[in-house]
């Protein structure tokens, strides 16, 4: 008797495997926007209400996303040649430990520092009358994402710039000088990167007036937005990447493919990506990285920024 399956068989079969295939991406659709929104809305929640202390709370959010995405990884594996050996993950904690020591406090302190000052002296000379100081729940995640997605205006044309011009690329090729994915990773940049591409935050937040509990949730929200981007987990875009950028699509943004690492340019807003037409909804990526596609030491991802082109090409 024969094996081979008839044409109503057949015809029968590929129905089945194309919508088990739709569910499944569609499950795997959920655990981002589930994770984030959650974080945002327990933020917010705690902000409005003070059941205890607020700034704890926030600061909880922020810093706990992270080791929880780490065992996630080991457990939901995406792709096996992604994950880190243990000296790889050590110079990702000396990344990490720069960003939580140095980078952030810069730019915290709910963002008082000389850049915003200066925005808002800027602001109070404007006839902008309005501040964003929403008092509920739901207003407070609302307003969080509209100023995260204005951040995210100015974060584009930056980070697009990064990748049309040899000059500003140097600060900007440490973070795709990586190899393999992975949540740890979205902490890797250059000293100078975190400068540059952080300016949109002090930026917007002081010209829309923005609360305090605003920036504490739209902080939480794009920090656990960035982890989960990064990570080496299945994720897919789904109903939420037609706004908010997903895993799937930053995954091909760091593709050693040099194509596909020039789209998909949003951090946690891919709707900009939509509009100035360089969104990429391909899944498929071979290989991560940069140049010759090598990892380098981490005195050359701090030399980077100051060689000259000729000898940048050669990274």
């Amino acid at each position: 008797m024969s094996d081979e399956h008839t044409p109503e068989q057949a015809s029968v079969a590929e129905p089945s495997i194309a919508n088990s295939s739709a569910w499944r991406d569609f499950l795997l659709s959920l655990p981002q926007p589930v994770l984030v929104f959650s974080a945002v809305f327990a933020v917010a929640s705690i902000q409005i209400y003070n059941w205890f202390d607020a700034d704890l709370f926030t600061a909880l959010m922020i810093v706990l996303p992270l080791p929880l995405v780490l065992i996630a990884e080991r457990i939901w594996t995406k792709r096996q040649d992604w994950v880190l050996t243990p000296k790889e993950f050590t110079e990702d904690v000396f990344w990490l430990a720069g960003a939580v020591f140095i980078w952030y406090p810069f730019y915290t302190d709910f963002y008082q520092t000389p850049i915003s000052e200066g925005f808002k002296a800027v602001r109070d000379s404007l006839p902008l009358g309005f501040t964003i100081e929403p008092t509920s729940v739901l207003g407070l995640v609302f307003a969080a994402i509209m100023v995260r997605t204005l951040i995210e205006f100015i974060y584009y044309w930056l980070h697009r710039a990064q990748h049309s011009s040899l000059f500003w690329w140097r600060i900007h090729a440490t973070h795709h000088h990586i190899t393999k994915m992975g949540a740890a990773r979205a902490d890797r940049g250059h000293p100078l990167e975190f400068l540059a591409l952080f300016v949109g935050s002090p930026i917007i937040l002081a010209i829309m007036g923005a609360s305090d509990e605003v920036i504490a949730v739209s902080g939480a929200f794009t920090l656990f937005s960035a982890y989960l981007t990064h990570a080496n987990l299945p994720l897919k875009s789904g109903i939420y990447g037609w706004f908010f950028t997903t895993a799937e699509q930053h995954h091909l943004h760091h593709s050693h493919d040099f194509a596909s690492s020039n789209t998909n340019f949003g951090c946690v807003i891919i709707i900009w990506d939509r509009i100035f037409g360089t969104y990429s909804g391909r899944t498929d990526v071979e290989k991560i990285g940069a140049g010759s596609g090598k990892a380098l030491s981490i005195l050359d991802q701090y030399k980077i920024a100051f060689v000259s082109n000729r000898k940048l090409t050669k990274y």
